[in-house]
């Protein structure tokens, strides 16, 4: 294998579905080899992704919540070198936390934050060394929120939101750029999996579409930009929980995720 390949590579973590998915389109689009990763099927993912231009993509999936899934798509690379990196894997879990299986609480934290984290020491201790790479990390505005009734899953993008700038600012001087994404509620699957169809958040409100929010990342990355918030919308509750009281920001969070809040889940309609 050339030392360089002709065409540049990006790692893309929870990329069967979502924002995930959308930015390995992306990413495709502008030329990049690929390299997927996600907990769940990618097979499909990937045949649209070479349909879009992708001349090379494996695809790997495995646990990102456990530090030998991060070595196994570490080893997916086979030595290429990463142009740029898309740390997107995620998940929630709603409900009371009291009453929530703490292996499951457990998943989620080593998701979010521990794998998250290890990937991001693993690729960028070589972009560091040759002084060049993007990195994209996917946050949230629910960092900025006590989430009530979503307590595991706001504390842990509490985390990578901080993290990420952290981060940016310690490889300022290395040629390295480190984004943060920061969405809203967005339509994909993770209401589902975060068993919040019960709830106001998961079946009523509205959501934004996950390529825009892709796409508006995708854009900041290349830019080098520090950080985006998604959508006007969001970028007003930012605005709002900074000023409001911790306490009022997290009755208002109850609104929305305790369960048994959804108005409305008409059977057979799509609702992540």
């Amino acid at each position: 294998m050339d030392l360089k390949a002709p065409r540049p590579l990006a790692v893309v973590t929870g990329a069967s579905s979502g924002i995930g998915y959308h930015l390995a389109c992306c990413a495709a689009e502008h030329g990049y080899d690929l390299v997927v990763a996600a907990d769940t099927p990618l097979e499909d993912a990937v045949s649209d992704f070479q349909a879009l231009g992708a001349a090379q993509v494996n695809s790997i999936q495995v646990d990102l919540a456990t530090r030998a899934g991060i070595e196994e798509l570490c080893a997916a690379l086979q030595g290429r070198e990463v142009d740029a990196l898309m740390a997107n894997a995620g998940h929630g879990l709603g409900g009371s936390f009291l009453e929530q299986d703490f292996s499951r609480v457990q998943h989620v934290i080593d998701t979010n934050i521990t794998g998250t984290i290890y990937l991001l020491q693993q690729v960028a201790r070589g972009m560091a060394a040759r002084g060049q790479g993007r990195i994209l990390v996917t946050g949230s505005i629910a960092g900025f929120q006590p989430g009530a009734f979503h307590a595991v899953y706001n504390g842990s993008k509490a985390f990578i939101d901080s993290f990420a700038m952290a981060l940016r600012n310690e490889l300022k001087d290395t040629g390295v750029t480190v984004s943060l994404l920061m969405p809203g509620p967005t339509d994909t699957d993770f209401f589902v999996r975060a068993d919040l169809l019960d709830t106001k958040m998961g079946s009523d409100m509205k959501k934004d579409n996950p390529e825009d929010v892709a796409r508006i990342g995708f854009d900041a990355m290349l830019k080098g930009e520090a950080d985006v918030i998604a959508g006007f919308r969001n970028k007003m509750q930012v605005a709002a929980s900074k000023v409001m009281p911790a306490e009022a920001v997290a009755e208002v969070h109850r609104k929305i995720a305790e369960p048994g809040t959804a108005q409305h889940h008409p059977e057979g309609e799509p609702h992540a």
